[in-house]
């Protein structure tokens, strides 16, 4: 363990106890809000008074995200990403954004990523999932034993979602992708995938042209271990 690390203290432990659920009954969509009442309970030993907080749930909770690369012949290591629309992003009321938007607000760049299913909750499962996610958004075919682990695994909105995302990188040969399956929604419908130098992508990052903040970390830390 490096001394930078050792510097870091543990962060204080505050547990919290549940003493009501308030959570609207589950109506089977994809997420579901769950609502609860807290007491907090902190290292002096004194206790909050009660309080609310309200959280999003789905079934799946975590996710994998995928980076892909392959050595160019002329040298340079180039990484695909796959285009994505998001939504959330799209229909973002842009009266409420302190800068001005883009006019492709909510189409972007980023690498393949998509959720662990209930049945996949182990550490082969995550595997499964991430060769999924390539083959279906990419077009990659791989073994389970070409994933390697891209770092540690990451919460993304800790402040309303229990999500983790779970990173791997590997390697691929360009002339063996095929047509990405996809998963037959209307939103990967139609998807493009392109591949770039990893250090344009990074450029895209800085400048604000790559705003995905899984895509942004996956691609740091694969630079950071490939200097």
């Amino acid at each position: 363990m490096s001394d930078r690390t050792q510097n870091i203290p543990k962060p204080p432990y505050v547990r919290l106890e549940t003493v009501e659920d308030r959570s609207p009954a589950d109506t089977g969509g994809f997420l579901r809000l769950l609502r609860r009442r807290y007491l907090a309970h902190y290292p002096d030993g004194t206790i909050s008074a009660p309080f609310n907080y309200d959280e999003v749930d789905r079934p799946a909770i975590d996710a994998v995200v995928v980076l892909a690369y392959f050595q160019a012949p002329g040298g340079g290591l180039r990484v695909y990403l796959r285009s994505a629309v998001r939504p959330a992003v799209v229909m973002r009321d842009r009266k409420r954004s302190p800068l001005t938007e883009s006019e492709s607000l909510g189409c972007a760049w980023e690498l393949p990523a998509g959720l662990v299913e209930t049945s996949e909750q182990s550490e082969a499962g995550l595997r499964l999932a991430a060769k999924r996610e390539l083959m279906e958004e990419l077009g990659f075919e791989v073994a389970e034993t070409d994933l390697i682990p891209l770092g540690p695994s990451t919460f993304p909105a800790p402040g309303i979602c229990a999500e983790r995302h779970f990173f791997y990188q590997v390697r691929v040969d360009p002339d063996a992708r095929e047509e990405p399956a996809n998963d037959g929604s209307a939103l990967e419908h139609g998807g493009a995938v392109v591949h770039v130098a990893l250090e344009a992508a990074l450029q895209a990052c800085r400048a604000g042209q790559l705003e995905d903040a899984k895509t942004e970390l996956a691609l740091r830390r694969f630079a950071e271990q490939s200097a």
